[in-house]
């Protein structure tokens, strides 16, 4: 090869590895601050169509849902105590993994440990998810999925957890 082809292909080279480095920096730049959104000019914002008045329908506000069953969990006991956690109808998990609701800073709870969530009745259940140590409602060691209602005590390791409304 002859030198003049390969300072050539040195600088492409070169081109090559700065593009792949502002491209990288840009990767970054744009997770660290997040996109930019701008307004495009010569576009005007869709109007809406006025509604007849007829065929407006009138909204009125649903009372909301009494519900009898408890609405937060409070850590009663162990190295979380003072904590409050509202329960959401889709579940709340417990446990010491970082995706758990209440992630528990204690050696005796698995990663998901238990499940705290509304049953299609309405009525509130708590499963253990085999966790090693087992979950307590009360005194005894849940080996099913149970029933709680506000007041009911749980706990599990050196965790205690109390369900209120």
């Amino acid at each position: 090869m002859s030198e003049l082809t390969l300072t050539v292909l040195r600088l492409g080279l070169l081109v090559a590895l700065w593009a792949f480095v502002f491209a990288v920096v840009g990767v970054l730049r744009g997770d660290l601050y997040g996109t930019r959104v701008r307004k495009r000019a010569g576009t005007t914002p869709a109007k809406s169509t006025p509604v007849p008045r007829r065929a407006r329908r009138e909204r009125t506000p649903k009372p909301p849902k009494a519900s009898k069953g408890p609405t937060r969990l409070v850590v009663t006991a162990g190295p979380l105590s003072g904590t409050t956690l509202p329960l959401r109808a889709s579940g709340t998990l417990i446990g010491r993994s970082p995706e758990c609701a209440l992630v528990l800073d204690d050696d005796y709870a698995s990663g998901r440990h238990a499940r705290i969530f509304e049953g299609d009745d309405g009525r509130w259940m708590v499963e253990d998810l085999r966790s090693t140590n087992g979950t307590y409602l009360g005194a005894t060691r849940l080996t099913e999925t149970r029933e709680v209602a506000a007041g009911s005590v749980l706990r599990i390791g050196q965790t205690t957890l109390e369900l209120q409304r």
